[in-house]
């Protein structure tokens, strides 16, 4: 038995080392995005972006590393969106915190993170999810997916009065997005080897001719992580002011890391009764990469809705985790070319993904509203908020609430209880932030 066989268990798994190591590709070209978005994002909040983005590689390399060496799942971690953008404009820019203070607060949410991890007390919350619910995570994941997918490719664009509408049809992008995913599903069906990495390449080749994309070369050397290493204020993070944050960020971490570890492993097929087999080793690595990534310099790391990009290509061990992480690193020297790859150029991968994640919404009971109205709240609230977190809370809230109004409150897991109070309460005394 090789060394591969016996860490990764590919034969038990039905893969093998090439299918792994193309599905790892795709999932990094799908959130390759990151390591610029986040240094941008960031760099407002006043951070040194050269730094931030040595600490956005690196961070990703750490956390998908521990994922699939220690958890052996196909799931990659980099700094999360939207929890960054509260960070710089909610935490910094609006409350007026340091942004060592904000890192600080990232420390201790990803240190309570651990500890109930290590507890199993979030294993305990995970299999208290109702089955609707946890149906609905997968599915409310596809449609996330599915309107960061069109927003990248231009073909829906922000509208003033109906908050989103369809974009320019007659830019390159748009069109060139619409082919790659004509490409990408065709080659599927067809069982092609490699359907979805074929079509993010394709376009990105196009781009060169039709949407103006530049090559800027292919090696540079990684700027200095010096100015936000260990550069995290954990005293001014304990301050009374802030402790509000530390629970938005906690919470967030918690449902946003658990819906994406649970919808994705759904769509690779690696539930066993509902459950996954190894997921407090999954919830121990994505904690410890939070905490990892607040001593390096930059915001809560979580798990990546993009991994189910690499399933669908077949990843299915935590070496397609190992393909991620050695790619982070690469980035450090080969920004330029990673850079290469337009966001139009995945957006197909990502919505072709999106649709067949829709699917797990047969599994519902819709005869039962109590069980049917919860799992479309859930779904419809992922993308129409721009976050899990916040579809799940909605989902919870409103399955005990209408188990409660309905007689059936026995019906209802101690979990759920605790789950939708704490939500209620972040959301009348501290808001709606991240």
């Amino acid at each position: 038995m090789s060394l591969m066989e016996r860490v990764f268990k590919l034969k038990e798994q039905g893969t093998d080392v090439r299918t792994e190591l193309l599905a790892g590709l795709t999932t990094f070209l799908t959130m390759a995005y990151i390591i610029f978005v986040n240094p941008s994002i960031l760099g407002d909040a006043g951070m040194p972006k050269d730094s931030v983005f040595v600490a956005t590689c690196l961070a990703a390399a750490i956390g998908t590393l521990i994922m699939g060496l220690y958890a052996n799942y196909p799931i990659a971690l980099a700094p999360g969106m939207g929890l960054n953008a509260y960070f710089a404009y909610g935490v910094v820019k609006g409350m007026g915190y340091s942004w060592e203070a904000a890192l600080g607060a990232v420390f201790i949410s990803g240190c309570l993170f651990l500890i109930i991890s290590v507890l199993r007390i979030r294993e305990a919350i995970i299999n208290g999810i109702p089955h609707s619910i946890r149906t609905a995570i997968t599915a409310g994941i596809g449609l996330f997916l599915g309107i960061i997918a069109l927003k990248n490719a231009g073909i829906v664009a922000a509208h003033p009065a109906t908050f989103i509408t369809l974009g320019d049809l007659h830019q390159a992008p748009a069109i060139l997005a619409v082919l790659g995913f004509f490409l990408i599903v065709a080659l599927d069906k067809l069982k092609v080897k490699g359907a979805i990495l074929i079509g993010i390449v394709a376009v990105t080749v196009l781009s060169f001719f039709f949407a103006g994309n530049k090559f800027a070369g292919i090696v540079s050397a990684p700027p200095s992580i010096e100015p936000t290493l260990f550069k995290l204020d954990i005293s001014a993070a304990l301050s009374v002011g802030i402790l509000n944050v530390v629970l938005v960020f906690f919470l967030v971490e918690v449902f946003d890391a658990t819906g994406t570890l649970m919808g994705v492993a759904n769509r690779a097929g690696l539930l066993k009764s509902g459950k996954m087999d190894r997921l407090n080793k999954a919830l121990m690595s994505d904690s410890t990469a939070i905490v990892a990534g607040s001593f390096l310099g930059t915001s809560s790391t979580t798990a990546y809705i993009e991994s189910a990009a690499g399933v669908q290509a077949g990843g299915r061990t935590g070496l397609t985790a190992i393909a991620v992480a050695v790619l982070f690193l690469a980035c450090l020297f080969i920004a330029p070319l990673a850079g290469v790859v337009p966001a139009y150029a995945t957006a197909p991968a990502l919505f072709y993904v999106s649709c067949l994640m829709l699917r797990e919404m047969a599994d519902v009971s819709w005869d039962d509203t109590t069980e049917s109205v919860p799992a479309v709240v859930t779904a419809l609230l992922m993308p129409f908020t721009y976050s899990i977190a916040n579809g799940i809370a909605f989902g919870f809230i409103s399955y005990a609430g209408l188990k409660l109004f309905t007689g059936r409150a026995k019906q209802v897991p101690l979990v759920v209880w605790i789950i939708a109070a704490l939500f209620i309460f972040k959301f009348i005394y501290i808001g709606s932030g991240g």
